[in-house]
């Protein structure tokens, strides 16, 4: 296994807490990987459709919740050899999210792709893995599904307004969940904006441009934002199955910072522009 490029983050709390390492480079990436391949097959034809819960606001976690309650009629995930999938199981969105992050492109794996099928998944292109969200909300729509939540990854912000765009015209509604947007850009913030959740990720960005549209923030270290009033109802559903305390308070002001709290990017990224 080879890591291609420098790490933008030198230390993260969530990693450290998942994998035990503080300090992030190459080797500890490599090492980070190799460990989630040893326990739960990443990437490969063994891989473990474990559904425990991994993280107290990850998307997977919530889209399971709103499956379960029916407030949503299927989710719009992506999993590592099988590409955009359409899931209508609770157990099965939270399996397949539970521990992954910041996939930009996979190849077909026929295990992965017949375990997802025998769960009741759709995988939109097997035989290329294909991720594609935009194109996985209308064959939702071809299925009879009219309520749909949706992960877009920050590389794909673009999809959040192909797929608004859509909405009126299938008579569809959209939760759009915004995830792993560490490396976006000014660009990206239009389209993330239009999206009901984002995850801040270590975005200095998103912190800065998005998180003061906010009118709900779950979290300091990572926080996850409520950027409609309808995020804000699923994020609440969300909340009120959670067995684990909650402080709630109210602020006039959005996002709430603390200093030293969440990622810590290394120098070449910390000087870039907000």
């Amino acid at each position: 296994m080879e890591v291609l490029t420098e790490p933008t983050i030198e230390h993260c709390p969530l990693h450290e807490s998942l994998y035990g390492i503080k300090s992030i480079d190459k080797e500890s990436v490599r090492r980070s990987v190799e460990m989630k391949i040893a326990r739960a097959g990443f990437c490969c034809p063994n891989r473990a459709f474990d559904a425990d819960p991994v993280v107290a606001y990850g998307a997977s976690e919530m889209m399971r919740v709103w499956l379960e309650k029916r407030l949503i009629d299927c989710a719009i995930v992506v999993c590592e050899g099988a590409g955009t999938v359409i899931a209508t199981d609770g157990e099965l969105t939270q399996s397949i999210g539970a521990r992954l992050t910041g996939i930009v492109r996979t190849s077909p794996i026929p295990r992965i792709i017949k375990s997802i099928e025998a769960k009741g998944g759709v995988v939109l292109y097997r035989r290329t893995a294909r991720i594609d969200q935009v194109e996985g909300f209308k064959r939702s729509s071809d299925l009879g599904f009219r309520r749909v939540a949706v992960s877009v990854a920050g590389f794909q912000a673009k999809a959040i307004s192909e797929i608004r765009s859509l909405e009126s015209r299938l008579d569809m509604t959209a939760l759009i969940f915004s995830v792993c947007n560490t490396c976006l850009t000014v660009n990206d913030v239009p389209h993330i904006s239009k999206a009901d959740v984002a995850c801040a990720s270590a975005s200095r960005i998103l912190r800065s441009k998005i998180g003061n549209e906010a009118v709900l923030q779950l979290g300091v270290t990572i926080p996850v934002y409520a950027l409609t009033n309808n995020g804000k109802r699923f994020i609440l559903a969300y909340l009120a199955e959670c067995d684990y305390k909650l402080v709630a308070f109210r602020t006039g002001k959005l996002p709430y910072l603390r200093e030293g709290r969440g990622p810590r990017l290394r120098s070449f990224a910390r000087n870039q522009k907000p």
